[in-house]
């Protein structure tokens, strides 16, 4: 049963689906409660009933996208086969997604930051402790690659995390406004190679490395 005032063919995940949409292209501030309800084409009342804020709702369409992101997969530890490997796959999901997307919309999470953060509030707070925990997920698969003699034993598994995860959110930001997104891989690749984490056929550590050089 609906809830008192919603239209009877209120389709909730649709909603939240377009919600999420808006809030990935315009952010967050441009789609408030008003803004958000004539998109939705319900009263504000009925916004209220099913979404109880617009905090709330921005809250459950970022886990939406966080559920799908194309760098999901750095949450995963492989039981099996190279850590770096995965890395490297990520990365180039994450350029190949950015590629191909005509609005150039980038990533949610990353979009806003600016936005939000500081983090003066809890939404702001959120969006912070999000991206922290992409971080540590991070530096838990680069003590596995060590772990797992894929990475030197002596590498900086803090600053190596945390300068992947800074590359990643400027792919998001360059992918905005460079006239050829084909070049987003290239830098990736160069990036990775250089942290001596690029895992291509044929190519580990410091090959990977000396592979590009070659290829330029």
């Amino acid at each position: 049963m609906p809830k008192p005032g919603r239209p009877p063919q209120f389709d909730r995940d649709a909603a939240l689906d377009t919600a999420m949409r808006a809030f990935w292209r315009d952010g967050y501030q441009a789609n408030s409660v008003k803004a958000l309800s004539e998109r939705l084409g319900i009263t504000r009342s009925s916004f209220y009933n099913a979404f109880d804020s617009q905090e709330a709702l921005f809250l459950e369409a970022l886990g939406r996208y966080l559920d799908g992101s194309p760098d999901r997969a750095l949450a995963q530890m492989p039981q099996q086969g190279s850590v770096c490997a995965l890395i490297t796959q990520t990365f180039r999901t994450v350029c190949q997604t950015l590629a191909a997307d005509a609005e150039a919309k980038g990533c949610l999470l990353v979009n806003s930051v600016g936005a939000l953060c500081p983090p003066v509030d809890d939404l702001g707070a959120e969006i912070a402790a999000h991206l922290i925990a992409r971080v540590e997920r991070i530096e838990a698969l680069l003590r596995a690659a060590v772990a797992r003699f894929e990475l030197p034993s002596d590498t900086d598994i803090p600053a190596c995390a945390l300068a992947l995860m800074t590359f990643l959110v400027g792919l998001n930001m360059m992918a905005k406004v460079v006239p050829d997104r084909a070049v987003l891989w290239p830098a990736a690749r160069a990036t990775l190679a250089a942290y001596g984490v690029l895992r291509e056929e044929g190519a580990t550590g410091q090959n990977a490395l000396q592979g590009l050089e070659n290829d330029s």
